[in-house]
């Protein structure tokens, strides 16, 4: 094949990643934008009775959000993770993209060559198993605030106390060591590669690959999440605001200085929201 063709193969391939990418981004929002938009509908004030137009195959998903009432069934349980791990991968799927497209053009470029890496799609599942398993930790989080009447029917906070701690934690943790850490290895693709012993040829060994690559991912930005607990976890512009904050630290060339810049501001917050509360 010739480098002229091999090029065109190439840009086809990542223009192929790139809409599967935007696809699955915008299935994700979707449904998270679905979900707020009927937690927006009128909702019935006794406890114990469905919120409307959350009743999902019978589920008592008022139950499941807001505080006072009723303790949560399994499939309440199941409809929240899933609310949470679609929302992650509607997230964070923007921001591994770089990754994900080195890895396809690279994995194309490799197949030309006689010497093929396992697909793209073993990549990217490793890396979002890591948030779906985050997902199932979210969600006993938030059955835990539940049962203490600490979330409002938002899922917001609804202590002052406890929303400037959140804050303050997540602000300190964008200064730690290990935040820096995490956030180079989600900065440079290509040196995360070169540390780690580039690409696998093997299915298992790139869904592997893709895990690492997610809990640095997990280690860069889990504290950020903690702030759905604070801004509400269905409030959407908190969450775009969020992603866009992830994005911005994983894409832009300033080193430490959006999350140090981001971490003062929250910090900050915490403090004043603290002192307001005594």
């Amino acid at each position: 094949m010739s480098d002229t063709a091999l090029e065109a193969v190439l840009r086809r391939d990542r223009a192929v990643v790139t809409v599967a990418l935007v696809v699955i981004a915008v299935l994700a929002w979707a449904y998270v934008l679905w979900l707020a938009a009927d937690m927006a509908m009128p909702t019935a004030s006794a406890p114990g009775t469905d919120m409307a137009g959350m009743d999902m195959a019978g589920m008592d998903m008022g139950a499941a959000i807001a505080p006072g009432f009723q303790a949560w069934t399994p499939a309440d349980f199941a409809f929240i993770f899933a609310m949470w791990a679609v929302m992650m991968v509607g997230m964070m799927t923007p921001s591994v993209a770089p990754m994900v497209l080195l890895y396809a053009g690279v994995g194309r470029k490799a197949h030309a060559n006689g010497h093929p890496i396992a697909s793209t799609a073993w990549f990217f599942t490793g890396y979002l198993l890591v948030w779906i398993a985050f997902s199932i930790t979210a969600t006993g989080a938030q059955w835990l605030l539940t049962s203490l009447a600490l979330l409002s029917p938002a899922m917001a906070t609804n202590s002052t106390i406890l929303g400037g701690l959140v804050l303050i934690a997540a602000g300190l943790y964008q200064w730690t060591p290990m935040k820096g850490v995490c956030l180079r290895q989600c900065q440079a693709p290509i040196a995360f590669l070169a540390s780690h012993g580039g690409f696998r040829s093997d299915p298992l060994g790139a869904l592997r690959f893709g895990i690492r690559h997610g809990a640095y991912c997990l280690g860069c930005c889990w504290a950020l999440m903690a702030l759905l607990f604070v801004g509400g976890v269905m409030n959407v512009l908190w969450i775009a605001g969020i992603a866009i904050l992830v994005l911005l630290e994983k894409t832009v060339p300033t080193g430490q200085l959006i999350p140090r810049i981001s971490g003062a501001l929250m910090a900050i917050t915490g403090v004043w929201l603290l002192v307001g509360a005594f």
